[in-house]
């Protein structure tokens, strides 16, 4: 039978376009203050939900990758993931189109061609098991751009 796993999330948010806000994860209890980005003529004084879809997105592929290198006994020294979120405006609509996500994964320096060759195919298959880019496919175009070297 299938278990389903809540995580739930609370909003506290004043004003309007200048407003201002506060988003707390359940779990965590890590308040992220939250705000309308300056480009949408808010006050820019937070984080909002466009980055926060990215971030997430970002750490998804990040813990994914780390839970199949682990699996494959891949070298990996270290990783470190930058992402991009890309937002259409078209007057007043506003469509969240691409998400560019590019791993820096570094593997062992006696790290063999074939474990090099493997980590670039899962760097590239890893978003494929994020549950937060399965999520979103098909409505954004996800992206992955890895860069590999050993050392």
């Amino acid at each position: 039978m299938a278990q389903i796993h809540p995580y739930p999330v609370k909003v506290v948010w004043s004003g309007g376009r200048d407003g201002s806000g506060v988003v707390t994860p359940e779990h965590s209890g890590v308040e992220l203050p939250i705000a309308v980005p300056k480009e949408f003529q808010g006050t820019g004084d937070g984080t909002n939900p466009e980055e926060l879809l990215a971030c997430a997105v970002a750490a998804c592929y990040s813990i994914t990758f780390g839970i199949i290198a682990a699996n494959r006994k891949l070298p990996v020294v270290s990783l470190e993931t930058s992402a991009v979120g890309e937002v259409e405006q078209a007057g007043a609509q506003f469509t969240y189109k691409k998400i560019t996500i590019q791993p820096h994964i570094r593997l062992a320096a006696d790290a063999t061609d074939d474990q090099l060759k493997l980590t670039e195919d899962m760097a590239h298959r890893a978003d494929g098991y994020c549950i937060i880019t399965n999520a979103v496919r098909g409505k954004v175009e996800i992206v992955v751009e890895p860069r590999i070297e050993r050392g």
